[in-house]
């Protein structure tokens, strides 16, 4: 599978999917070990939350599923459109992550995700 990984600091996982330009990719199997396949860094206006246009990058990188701290509702039904998976998680610690992804072992909960307009 191949992961997406809100991380606006490219060190943690970071919330509030939609807004984040940051993102670290990943191939995952089952069982094996994470590895990092690319770095993506938009400008601004590359956001989700700004861009609804249907090349977006994330869109062109056979993703299986985004992995975030927080997304809102409208976000994860987007996504879905996409065939994307969004995984939402308490857990910041990407590497830790990855592992329980890996071993089919549940993440903790994210917090309730606010949302402002």
């Amino acid at each position: 599978m191949r992961i997406a990984v809100t991380s606006q600091n490219f060190k943690t996982i970071t919330g509030h999917a939609g807004k984040s330009r940051r993102f670290l990719i990943y191939d995952l199997e089952p069982g094996g070990e994470p590895l990092e396949v690319e770095r993506l860094d938009l400008p601004k206006d590359r956001s989700l939350h700004e861009y609804h246009g249907p090349d977006h990058p994330l869109y062109q990188r056979q993703l299986t599923a985004i992995l975030t701290g927080g997304a809102g509702r409208p976000f994860v039904e987007r996504m879905g459109r996409e065939g994307i998976e969004v995984i939402t998680t308490g857990e910041t610690d990407i590497a830790a992550a990855l592992k329980a992804l890996a071993e089919g072992e549940a993440l903790p909960p994210a917090a309730p995700h606010e949302h402002e307009h």
